[in-house]
């Protein structure tokens, strides 16, 4: 087996990986606040996202095709010199997937994704071998103005939805009408979790695809396999039901107190802004859509918002893309420094320890369905300490 081949595999290894991390660090964007208002058993709630990620990973390649060919530029470099950048950045992102889990930030995976490959590809090729602007493609068009504009409309739309929801139901008997929202919660979940599947494996497909035409299987132009559509669909799957049980507390009592009306328009919101943008082939952040949507609902119903936690979750957002981009473009230096296949065996030596230090760590303070819907003390943390301890 040649050495160049081994890195391949090393990185369709790596990609899947990230797929996984991927799937339980998002999984509150579907099913937190469904957990939290009780419409949903926190298993049952994180089984049926993750048949739902599955489905909805076979119903577009739009996205994929984004992230296979409108971040680097492909006629800049090939072969064993791309593979390196690609692992480089994947490792970039699963770290800070691993560390914003630790610390139950639902910071957005896509763009740890995205900053690392960033990072790798300037440390490799400089700032040029990045497409920022390409006409309507390009970095700055598809995936930093979806970034700042996504939260600011999935609040509004939430925001509203909300308010609406509680004045045509003011009359109606409370029980009864959270009952019936519960329900509704159900149908409404399960759509977010097949956006969810339809936009976020498809980041991992692009990012396999990417890999496969340096090493010389593909072309540009081909269409995506089957077999990478079908491992990228089960990895995230499998992430999704793990559950990422911290975040997913963030999410469903950290930010707003949720109830199911506030939960149906948010999970409502989210899935439609979600499934629109992987339509038109845009990357987006599911985590900061979901997020951005909760908080809408907060303030549709004039309820208390806990700023201290979603000023945590904003200092989050705007760290992913340049952290991720210095862990990926650290990655990149070692591996290249080194050089071939042994330096890429390090750098994965390097990620194996890492993720293995985080989870050790968080087994000290574990969170799962058992204190899920519970804060410390009954309130958000303060400290950067107690963060750590709400999961």
């Amino acid at each position: 087996m040649s050495a160049e081949l081994m890195i391949l595999l090393i990185v369709i290894a790596t990609a899947l990986v990230f797929d996984f991390t991927n799937g339980f660090h998002d999984t509150a964007n579907a099913m937190a606040t469904s957990i939290a208002t009780g419409a949903l058993k926190p298993r049952v709630a994180v089984a049926l996202s993750g048949v739902l990620n599955l489905i909805g990973a076979f119903l577009s390649v739009s996205v994929a095709a984004t992230v296979a060919k409108g971040i680097v530029q492909l006629d800049e470099v090939g072969g064993q010199d791309l593979l390196v950048i690609v692992f480089a950045g994947l490792v970039g992102g699963i770290l800070w997937n691993l560390l914003t889990w630790l610390l139950g930030l639902p910071s957005s995976s896509s763009h740890a994704l995205f900053g690392g490959l960033i990072g790798s590809t300037i440390a490799a090729l400089g700032w040029s071998g990045v497409i920022w602007v390409s006409g309507s493609e390009g970095v700055l068009i598809k995936i930093v103005i979806p970034a700042i504009l996504a939260p600011v409309i999935a609040a509004l739309v939430a925001a509203i939805a909300t308010f609406l929801v509680y004045r045509i139901t003011r009359g109606v008997d409370e029980d009864k009408s959270n009952e019936g929202f519960r329900w509704g919660q159900i149908g409404s979940a399960s759509l977010v979790s097949l956006a969810h599947g339809t936009n976020d494996a498809q980041k991992t497909m692009g990012i396999i695809f990417l890999a496969l035409v340096a090493y010389g299987s593909l072309d540009q132009d081909d269409h995506m396999p089957l077999w990478v559509m079908s491992a990228c669909a089960v990895a995230i799957a499998l992430g999704t039901y793990l559950g990422g049980w911290r975040i997913i507390r963030t999410l469903g009592k950290g930010l707003v107190e949720i109830e199911s009306p506030q939960g149906l328009a948010a999970e409502s919101t989210s899935a439609a802004i979600i499934l629109t943008s992987a339509h038109f082939g845009l990357p987006l952040s599911t985590t900061q859509t979901a997020t951005g949507a909760i908080l809408g609902t907060g303030i549709g119903k004039g309820a208390e918002v806990r700023w201290r936690v979603m000023g945590r979750m904003a200092v989050a957002w705007l760290l992913t893309l340049p952290m991720a981009g210095i862990v990926g473009a650290i990655c990149w230096a070692i591996a290249h420094l080194i050089g071939g296949l042994p330096g890429v065996l390090v750098v994965f030596g390097i990620l194996i320890f890492g993720a293995l230090g985080i989870y050790l760590r968080s087994r000290r303070d574990p969170v799962g369905t058992h204190n899920v819907n519970e804060w410390p003390d009954g309130a958000p943390p303060q400290s950067s300490i107690e963060q750590n301890h709400a999961g």
